[in-house]
């Protein structure tokens, strides 16, 4: 199906030129609508050879040619494979054009695309932006490469090479280059593709400020941590305000020096737009945000005239004259509620229209020179009867809604803990993936776990886990501090358990010099005299090795002088005499006898732990079967048991 592009005069509504062009996925006009440019999706012809798909149609005739049939000529065609960057970039006056090709700007006459008229030489170059300015300056940029850290140059003509002006920068994968209107200064917001903090999902951002005459370069200081939403000049040239920090985001206004004139209040909102004649400023929330705008005076010390509410708003931008608003809701980005809204600077709806799919719109162009008077708010026009239409239908409500309470915390004054930063709380500070401190888990998180609007516990009150332990036991309730008591006592018990074991596989005995209990004389003995049967000391003892169930009848010392086995066992032969008494250390453990009794215990006091919570459950309704009744039967017999165990409660 043969296609083409229509291109006509919105005064008369009349077809002024038709362009057969096949597939055309971007299309764009040059600064003076002499050019249209338009792009392809890549393909080969038959004999393999890529097709020229970026072709440049004059839509205008030229000054020195009376030919009609001139306009709709291609001028000029490229094999451009990337849509990225796809269009030529052209001067203030169309007097030159430029495309970016591998290591090199290539520099153009708009009238004569066959060759270029010069060649920026750049290694490694990926991105340009010519000025706006009368200056016809370019910046390149150059990301990250072997070690070496980024560039942006800055090259005040087209026909120079060497730059003026340069800014080297580490964590810069990619940049968005913003020239102010005059052409005089550079904002560079270089942006990386992975936080290697990990404070942030979508990289990390940075803002750099140069000036064309190489006078002035530096980074622009945010007193916010987070990410940069948005960068934006003013049409003055002599100002720009940033949207940075996390939400809620604050907004700044510098001027030409990267010097803070005025912050406005923190509020959700990552987009900024200045009007036309650089008076008015809109600091507004789209995306997944609201969709709030707020509306400023700067000329009125930065006085906020109004909000607007424009939900699922895509599209924002200010009319030419500054006075109004249009925003609008397009596909693909929202497939439902497509439409147009006009709204007074003052805040007013002007004009709704609601189209079944919309999927782009702007203000139609206008000589700005032709109007650079300032606008006064004054009163709002009468607003069209399709904005009376659709105020007619939306209901006002009566009170904001707000953030859900559950029932328990409503008619009560917000913690602090869960209050956000513009609302009195404390400002967001994102730890990323590291671990803070020396108690951290294998995950890298800090173990230690903050109850919000609960006190800080100090260190060494966090219970196992990370919970939050308790100051004092005054607080505990009887069976709270009951339990506590069983858990201190059992922990002492095999904290003392594990000393005697391992003073008992390191000697043979306890400390005393009584055997150990877990261990039998001849088992000590048999050891020994196995160790010293491989050394070689007596045949007697290779024979008992061998398979002799009884110990060899030899003098060897006996088990009550321990001292001198225990040193001979260590490679040191020491005589009995010789030896000295052993330190005096006294470890509490109890016996075979005591550890039989209080796992006796322990075993009753889990069946009336157990009873206890049959009881709850049928006290609850909870029908219960014959063998937890007969359970439950038994609690009697339990304690006379614990009594005679000498348990207490």
């Amino acid at each position: 199906m043969n296609q083409s592009i229509l291109i006509v005069d919105p005064l008369t509504g009349q077809v002024i030129a038709s362009l057969p062009a096949l597939n055309v996925f971007e299309l764009g006009f040059s600064p003076q609508g002499t050019f249209i440019v338009t792009w392809q999706r890549p393909s080969r012809e038959e004999n393999r050879e890529p097709v020229k798909n970026l072709k440049v149609w004059r839509v205008l005739p030229s000054n020195d040619s009376e030919s009609v049939d001139e306009k709709h000529d291609v001028i000029g065609h490229f094999v451009q494979k990337s849509q990225t960057g796809w269009n030529l970039q052209y001067t203030f006056d169309e007097q030159f054009c430029a495309r970016l090709v591998s290591n090199e700007v290539q520099i153009y006459k708009s009238d004569d695309l066959r060759a270029a008229c010069n060649r920026l030489r750049v290694d490694g170059v990926v991105d340009f932006a010519l000025s706006p300015g009368q200056n016809h300056a370019i910046a390149v940029f150059v990301p990250e490469r072997k070690g070496q850290p980024a560039a942006v140059k800055i090259f005040n003509s087209l026909d120079s090479d060497v730059p003026v002006s340069q800014k080297t920068f580490f964590k810069g994968d990619k940049v968005q280059l913003k020239w102010n209107q005059e052409g005089t200064s550079l904002i560079v917001l270089a942006q990386t593709e992975v936080d290697k903090s990990g404070k942030s999902y979508y990289g990390e951002t940075t803002l750099y400020l140069l000036t064309v005459d190489g006078q002035f370069e530096s980074r622009i200081d945010l007193d916010k941590d987070g990410p940069i939403h948005d960068v934006s000049w003013s049409p003055s040239s002599k100002e720009f305000g940033v949207v940075y920090g996390y939400m809620p985001a604050k907004t700044t206004v510098f001027n030409t020096r990267a010097a803070a004139v005025h912050s406005f209040a923190l509020s959700p909102r990552n987009t900024i737009i200045f009007s036309p004649q650089g008076r008015f400023v809109v600091v507004a929330g789209f995306g997944n945000l609201a969709g709030q705008m707020d509306i400023y005076d700067l000329e009125k010390n930065y006085r906020k005239i109004c909000t607007i509410e424009a939900s699922n708003a895509s599209v924002c931008e200010w009319s030419h004259d500054g006075k109004h608003i249009m925003t609008a809701t397009t596909s693909p980005r929202l497939r439902v509620d497509n439409g147009v809204r006009i709204w007074h600077v003052s805040g007013k709806l002007m004009y709704n229209e609601d189209i079944q799919e919309l999927y782009h719109v702007i203000w139609r162009p206008q000589n700005l020179a032709s109007d650079l008077s300032e606008p006064e708010i004054g009163s709002a026009p009468s607003p069209h009867e399709s904005a009376l239409a659709y105020l007619g239908t939306v209901k006002t409500p009566s009170k904001p809604a707000g953030a859900y309470r559950p029932p328990g915390a409503r008619g009560q004054v917000t913690p602090i803990a869960f209050r956000r930063e513009d609302e009195g709380g404390a400002a967001y500070v994102s730890k990323g993936n590291s671990s803070i401190g020396t108690a951290a888990n294998i995950f890298g998180k800090s173990r230690r776990r903050d109850v919000p609007g609960a006190e800080p516990a100090s260190e060494g009150e966090e219970a196992a886990g990370g919970a939050v332990a308790l100051a004092n036991d005054e607080t505990l309730s009887k069976a709270a501090l009951k339990n506590k008591k069983k858990r201190e006592a059992k922990k002492a018990k095999e904290t003392s358990d594990r000393a005697t074991n391992f003073l008992s596989a390191t000697n043979g005995t306890t400390i005393n010099g009584s055997p150990s209990p877990s261990r039998s004389p001849e088992r000590g003995y048999r050891k020994e005299h196995l160790s010293s049967s491989s050394k070689g000391q007596s045949p007697g003892h290779r024979n008992f090795r061998q398979g002799s169930k009884d110990p060899p009848k030899t003098n060897e010392p006996h088990l009550s002088n321990h001292h001198s086995i225990f040193t001979e066992a260590n490679g040191v032969k020491a005589s009995p005499a010789s030896s000295e008494p052993p330190p005096d250390f006294t470890v509490t453990s109890p016996g075979n006898g005591a550890n039989t009794q209080d796992k006796k215990v322990r075993a009753l006091l889990k069946k009336l732990r157990a009873i206890d919570d049959l009881k709850m459950r049928r006290a609850g309704g909870e029908k219960l079967e014959g063998t937890q009744i007969k359970k439950m039967n038994t609690e009697e017999d339990i304690r006379e048991e614990l009594k005679t165990l000498g348990w207490n409660d």
